[in-house]
């Protein structure tokens, strides 16, 4: 699967910018109109501490920044205590125009520093 454009025209975008994450939330829309085709989403997570801790993420897709649903597929493996980097595709030309960063957290007293970006085409879809 090719995630780029033949011109090199690649943008680096935050999905969620790295932090400490320590409880269940939503990240901010990011608007996605000036990126096209498939897009590689990466996170990158620290191991996590507490009792039990676990951390999932998932990439919603909204029209108007206000109603949001599950990208089909989007869902990154659930981070628990090691150290992840992990990649996934989307397809930007079928999402809509926003994308999120679903963030839920478990365990007692979890905490994981993560960031998860986009490289994507830059372009107008």
């Amino acid at each position: 699967m090719n995630y780029f454009d033949a011109h090199g025209n690649y943008a680096t975008v935050t999905l969620l910018a790295a932090a400490e994450i320590t409880a269940t939330g939503n990240g901010s829309g990011v608007d996605m109109l000036n990126y096209a085709g498939k897009a590689k989403i990466i996170v990158i997570s620290s191991a996590g501490t507490g009792t039990s801790p676990t951390l999932d993420l998932k990439i919603q897709a909204s029209a108007d920044n206000s109603t949001w649903a599950d990208v089909s597929g989007a869902t990154f493996t659930q981070i628990v205590d090691a150290a992840t980097v992990e990649a996934i595709g989307v397809d930007l030309n079928s999402a809509a125009r926003y994308l999120r960063v679903v963030k839920t957290a478990g365990g007692t007293t979890p905490s994981f520093y993560a960031g998860v970006i986009a490289i994507c085409a830059q372009e107008q879809r």
